[in-house]
C-alpha cells in the first residue's frame, strides 16, 4: 500500500498529516485487521493446547437441535 501523505509543520516540526479519504479508510481497515489478529493471538495463547472442534462437527451438532 502506497500512502501519499502530506505533512504539515508547526514551528519547524511535523505536526499533522493530510491523507486522501480513500487512504484514510484503507489505513483504518488495515489497523482493524491488525487489532483483530492481535486479539486472535491472545485468545489462542489463553486457550493453550485445548482441543478445538472442527466447524463441520459444530454444524452437525447444531443441526440436531
Amino acid at each position: 500500500m502506497k500512502i501519499r501523505a502530506q505533512f504539515l509543520a508547526k514551528d519547524g516540526k511535523k505536526q499533522f498529516v493530510v491523507l486522501s479519504y480513500e487512504e484514510f479508510v484503507a489505513l483504518q481497515r488495515r489497523l482493524a485487521d491488525a487489532e483483530d489478529l492481535l486479539e486472535l493471538r491472545k485468545a489462542k495463547k489463553r486457550e493453550g493446547k485445548k482441543k478445538s472442534i472442527p466447524l463441520a462437527e459444530v454444524k452437525k451438532k447444531l443441526e440436531g437441535r
